[in-house]
């Protein structure tokens, strides 16, 4: 079953909201408060508390900064050290750095500087430092298998920083958030921060409608801001209502121009960089020449690195990019004895129930050299075997 978290957007995102919602839909609240207590910044209060907004119930989460701390203007690497120092989950902790480093890239692109040379204003505060090192913490907490996002509503107006007043989303949040689906219909005020932008944009793999799933449970996390609708982010957790669903990419592209011994080369290659599947099938294409399709199936994450491995390696100008979404049985390998010693078989179930057993081909094929037989006299052995029977009628 695949765990998935998706952020309802509807009023918009910022840190605090987003640590909110999820503390309201379940991250344990004193684990959270201790791992931040370890980054050893001085000179805050955390609080949580629930709060009515146009009568939904959510929580409120606020970072109470002492009126005597100095404001500092934190460069990236002193957040970074700040977070190194944590005692904190290894994968929060690059989570955090990815973030930092998302705003850095933005600010350095916006004022003509290397990511090393920006001090963060508003960014390298107490509560932004607890906002972005706090999300990272609560995703290492509760460990989704996918998360997913709304498009991002993002007001309208002006906004007053450290720079002087900047027209919504303030310049750093726009970049942030190329590539993302936005939108805003009137509302005035900046519903979506650059601390928002850039935790959603570091966590989420998609934007779009809520999927379909088996929702389990909710959380609201309120806004500050008096908003004409309610200003809170809602989290949904629930699982693939497919249950063994899950999303794959198809990379192909048609190539009748290149060397035909360098799909030998290619297709192991492509396997060994992490792609799921990868083969050739015979088309005719344009003038009636002789080319393949080539065709390799992957995860999300990988897509992009096989790509530009296509690229180098072949001589494609393009390539197609398809989405799929694939079942598949549960899988798993077992150890039996047979006449030809110990080998390990294939068992494949859905709802708990055996569909399908086989022994694994290279298991046998090592076999059948070793012993000189016959690939097929292998199999026969150990299909005939008693424990491979036990495991067909005891399943």
């Amino acid at each position: 079953m695949t765990d998935i978290l998706y952020f309802d957007c509807f009023s918009g995102i910022s840190g605090d909201m987003t640590l909110g919602a999820l503390l309201d839909l379940g991250v344990d609240q004193k684990e959270l408060f201790s791992q931040l207590d370890s980054l050893g910044v001085d000179g805050y209060e955390l609080k949580a508390a629930k709060k009515q907004i146009n009568g939904i119930t959510g929580t409120d989460f606020n970072v109470i900064i002492n009126k005597t701390q100095p404001h500092h203007h934190r460069h990236l690497n002193d957040i970074e050290s700040i977070i190194d120092k944590g005692k904190i989950d290894g994968e929060a902790k690059k989570l955090a750095k990815h973030i930092f480093e998302v705003i850095a890239r933005s600010e350095a692109k916006i004022h003509g500087k290397s990511i090393r040379e920006i001090h963060f204003h508003e960014v390298g505060a107490i509560d932004s430092i607890v906002d972005i090192v706090g999300a990272a913490i609560c995703i290492s907490l509760i460990k989704p298998d996918k998360i997913l996002s709304s498009p991002l509503h993002l007001g309208s107006g002006t906004i007053s920083c450290a720079h002087g007043i900047m027209p919504v989303p303030a310049p750093a949040t726009a970049d942030i958030l190329k590539g993302v689906p936005v939108y805003s219909n009137g509302v005035k005020g900046e519903l979506v921060t650059p601390t928002g932008a850039a935790i959603i944009k570091s966590i989420v793999s998609d934007f779009g409608p809520l999927p379909a799933m088996t929702l389990d449970k909710t959380g609201y996390g309120a806004g500050k801001k008096q908003l004409d609708r309610p200003n809170l982010l809602r989290v949904f957790w629930g699982k693939d209502s497919e249950g063994t669903g899950e999303e794959l990419v198809l990379l192909e592209t048609n190539i009748d121009d290149m060397n035909p011994e360098i799909y030998s080369y290619l297709l192991p290659l492509l396997l060994e960089k992490g792609a799921m599947d990868a083969y050739l099938t015979n088309i005719i294409m344009k003038k009636g020449r002789p080319g393949v399709i080539l065709s390799v199936l992957c995860e999300p994450g990988t897509s992009k690195h096989l790509e530009e491995l296509i690229f180098t390696e072949t001589s494609t100008l393009g390539i197609r990019q398809l989405k799929l979404k694939r079942s598949c049985l549960d899988r798993v390998q077992s150890t039996i004895q047979s006449d030809m010693g110990p080998v390990i078989v294939k068992l494949a179930y859905k709802g708990g129930k055996l569909l399908k057993l086989a022994p694994e081909y290279e298991e046998c094929r090592k076999l059948a050299q070793k012993k000189g037989l016959p690939l097929k006299t292998v199999y026969e052995s150990i299909t005939s075997s008693q424990e491979y029977k036990d495991l067909q009628n005891n399943e």
